[in-house]
């Protein structure tokens, strides 16, 4: 094997002392008698402190009729408790020197604020009296569904890739309820009440079914006796039981092509793929990984420098992964074509690229630099509070413990080029593929003005 170019070892060898040198203090965890658990990363390079309380509870967890009942509820969770009015929770924030928000997913639900250190304890003194005593006025539910609503059509209605996005997943889940849009069905979100929000709020927002991550200038036992004094007085309640579901396997190539108001065509494929399930046992995951660093993410990657810039065939192309879901995954391939050119050589142009790989597998100058650049994406974390409480609380969201978060870069570092053609040749085929097209239509002569301002 030839050596590395010396920019890709210094690369790589940059990253790993980096990671090395930042990694800083290990994080500590304490659980609660009532199960909520506290997990702590002390961090002293500025006076500031990140609190997160992350919900299991997200749009996977939803049953037909109530899509989108977990986001609305994150946007009632603003909205007052017989303590603290409605809109009174973020005004408190801010006015302690700090910030707030929420956001809802397929896997969770998670509520963030990042305050001057002095305020973490107000801060776990509010968080802890909404995640039992919401009011969850009808009134303010009335005002927030239909700023949930507009949400659906800025964002969605109103954006043609997002919309295609949506029409994709609900063609590649059949059974699993990843195929319904985080944000809800129109017509669910129509026939949504009070009731429903608050139904989703007793059954999922107990401190055994939460956990909570502190990172910044704090020390951990003082924090774990906050949490004894704020959050442990709260009661633990039965959790309904989540049973298994299931997607078929797929035997064939799904289509489907959306008309929608738009400037340019768009090409998204998606591939089923594992996630990760097993640290230590678990390989494709890693691989598939590097493989989307390979094909997209830089200028140098094989996307943007072969279909963009020497056979321009697209404007833009781009390839996706997560390997951190609950659900089911998939792998994506993404791109809009250049002038002239059709949607049906754009989709040939992605297909030849990866039956290159199928057939030539990748070298290692590729594989080199796909993984430094992975492995400063996890150092730059580290630059960042919220960043790596977003970090925990996204790999304990899915079942990997934060404790293995530097096994996941060793894992990293071990792939190889074998294993990256072996996860194009079992994953990358028709049999699990569904292709969504976007076909423009021509854009509205004046544009839809929103009738409600979107908090989030």
């Amino acid at each position: 094997m030839r050596p590395l170019p010396r920019i890709i070892r210094l690369a790589l060898l940059t990253a790993i002392f980096i990671l090395s040198a930042s990694a800083g203090a290990n994080p500590f965890e304490h659980q609660l008698a009532n199960g909520l658990r506290v997990i702590v990363k002390e961090d002293r390079r500025a006076p500031t402190v990140v609190h997160m309380v992350w919900y299991r509870a997200g749009s996977m967890d939803e049953t037909n009729g109530t899509t989108g009942v977990a986001h609305l509820l994150e946007h009632m969770m603003f909205k007052g408790t017989p303590t603290i009015g409605a809109g009174e929770f973020s005004r408190l924030v801010a006015a302690s020197g700090g910030r707030d928000n929420a956001f809802t997913n397929r896997d969770y639900t998670a509520y963030f604020q990042q305050v001057p250190r002095q305020q973490l304890e107000r801060m776990m003194e509010i968080e802890a009296d909404r995640m039992r005593h919401l009011t969850l006025d009808p009134k303010e539910f009335e005002q927030e569904i239909k700023v949930v609503m507009e949400e659906r059509r800025m964002r969605t209605d109103d954006q043609p890739r997002a919309a295609l996005g949506e029409q994709l997943h609900a063609l590649a889940f059949q059974a699993h309820p990843y195929r319904a849009p985080v944000i809800g069905w129109m017509s669910d979100l129509e026939a949504m009440t009070a009731q429903d929000a608050r139904d989703w709020y007793e059954r999922w927002y107990v401190p055994n079914n939460a956990y909570a991550v502190i990172v910044g200038d704090v020390d951990h036992e003082a924090v774990f006796s906050l949490a004894e004094k704020y959050y442990g007085p709260l009661a633990a309640r039965p959790l309904p039981a989540r049973k298994p579901q299931q997607e078929p396997v797929q035997a064939g190539i799904r289509r489907l092509v959306f008309k929608a108001p738009a400037d340019l065509p768009v090409v998204l494929m998606a591939y089923k793929a594992p996630v990760l399930r097993n640290v230590e046992r678990d390989v494709d995951p890693y691989a598939l990984e590097i493989l989307s660093a390979i094909l997209d993410g830089h200028e140098a990657a094989r996307f943007p420098r072969k279909l963009v810039r020497e056979q321009r065939l697209a404007v833009s192309a781009g390839a996706g992964y997560d390997a951190i879901e609950r659900g089911p995954g998939l792998f994506y391939l993404q791109a809009s074509p250049s002038a002239g050119r059709t949607r049906a050589e754009l989709e040939a142009g992605l297909r030849a690229e990866i039956a290159r790989i199928a057939r030539d597998g990748v070298d290692d100058k590729e594989l080199a630099r796909a993984r430094a650049q992975l492995i400063a994406g996890e150092v730059y974390k580290r630059d960042s509070m919220f960043a790596q409480a977003m970090e925990i609380g996204q790999l304990e969201s899915s079942g990997v413990s934060y404790r293995q978060e530097q096994r996941l870069i060793e894992k990293l570092q071990a792939v190889t080029t074998e294993d990256v053609k072996s996860v194009v040749l079992r994953y990358l085929v028709d049999d699990g593929l569904t292709v969504a097209e976007l076909d423009p239509q021509p854009l509205p002569e004046t544009p839809r003005h929103p009738s409600a301002t979107v908090r989030h």
